[in-house]
């Protein structure tokens, strides 16, 4: 899972390019993606990922301004509206739209209900996982979409495309179809409730101590590089800090656990995120009649090696850790026909 860092890697290789065969103009174009963590952008040069918490006061103006020297267009979807720093998603997405054209006036933003809109609208708000779908439904016209982020997990039956146009990430918690759960920032009581040691059933305090950063690094899911959202204590990513901070959910100290305690919190944690995805992901598919699922995200070549199905990063290289910015950006050329 070395590709979350690979920033600068080139994207002209692409199979599924094909989607979009005029790429003159869209080399021109810059997709980008507003999560409430990451920030993400595909130019031409490649994709760049940015821990960009917008809780934290981020400076999403600067950091979009670095992108703007060769080309003033934009095509943008988000979900960093639900940050709970904005008292509502409509203020969440106004700051974002804004935060947007100041860097490039001229953006395009895609919305829920399959158009591009130039202002703040209500269908903006968490908009970039049905881009994905649009993207990917002529390639894929049957699959379940997977893309595991850093904080959720997108369930999306393609072929039911014209029913997902205007769903609210409410409506998509209902359907199963986003399951808040991630590679690096759910935390640990949020999916398990006790762990065995040595024998012995032990309750987890519910504080925000570890995360599950934390358990796929100490796992060799990820490195420390690839953990780049903030650790709960603001510390090192490394696995000693990590297994430090998985002992004090069971509020201890390593020494009072020892590594191999700590390890089995991780392998708890890990075994029931993997259950979690894994059993809504054969919910959606007896929905959607198919067996066919493709992978994308940071977490794609994790989650797809459990269940089996397409990693998509064969197909897609770098940008499939960053497909809704990749997707925007193609769309928004396929349908102006540039």
């Amino acid at each position: 899972m070395g590709r979350l860092t690979a920033n600068n890697m080139a994207i002209s290789h692409l199979k599924v390019i094909r989607m979009n065969e005029n790429t003159g103009n869209t080399k021109e174009r810059v997709g980008i993606d507003v999560g409430g963590a990451h920030l993400k952008v595909v130019d031409h040069n490649g994709v760049h990922i940015h821990y960009c918490p917008l809780w934290k006061g981020a400076p999403l103006k600067e950091l979009l301004g670095n992108y703007n020297k060769e080309t003033g267009s934009a095509a943008v979807v988000m979900s960093g509206e639900l940050a709970d720093c904005f008292p509502s998603k409509a203020e969440g997405i106004g700051f974002i739209v804004d935060s947007v054209k100041a860097a490039f006036p001229d953006a395009l933003f895609y919305g829920t209900d399959k158009a591009f809109h130039r202002d703040a609208a209500p269908q903006l708000g968490a908009s970039n996982w049905l881009v994905s779908a649009d993207y990917l439904r002529e390639l894929y016209p049957g699959a379940v979409f997977v893309d595991m982020g850093s904080t959720t997990t997108d369930i999306i039956p393609i072929g039911r495309f014209e029913e997902l146009k205007g769903l609210t990430d409410l409506d998509r918690l209902q359907r199963g179809y986003l399951i808040y759960t991630g590679l690096l920032r759910t935390s640990v009581p949020c999916l398990i409730r006790s762990v065995l040691l040595d024998g012995v059933p032990t309750p987890v305090s519910s504080e925000y101590f570890a995360c599950s950063g934390d358990v796929h690094l100490v796992l060799g899911h990820i490195t420390g590089r690839q953990y780049t959202s903030d650790p709960p204590d603001g510390g090192r990513r490394d696995v000693g800090a990590a297994l430090r901070r998985l002992a004090r959910v069971v509020c201890a100290d390593i020494d009072e656990i020892g590594e191999a305690g700590a390890r089995v919190i991780a392998e708890t944690f890990w075994n029931a995120q993997k259950d979690l995805i894994i059993s809504g992901i054969e919910n959606i598919c007896r929905k959607a009649g198919t067996n066919e699922v493709i992978f994308a995200g940071i977490g794609s070549g994790l989650i797809a090696k459990k269940f089996g199905g397409t990693n998509l990063s064969g197909a897609l290289g770098p940008v499939v850790d960053a497909l809704p910015a990749f997707a925007v950006r193609e769309v928004a050329g396929r349908d102006s026909g540039s």
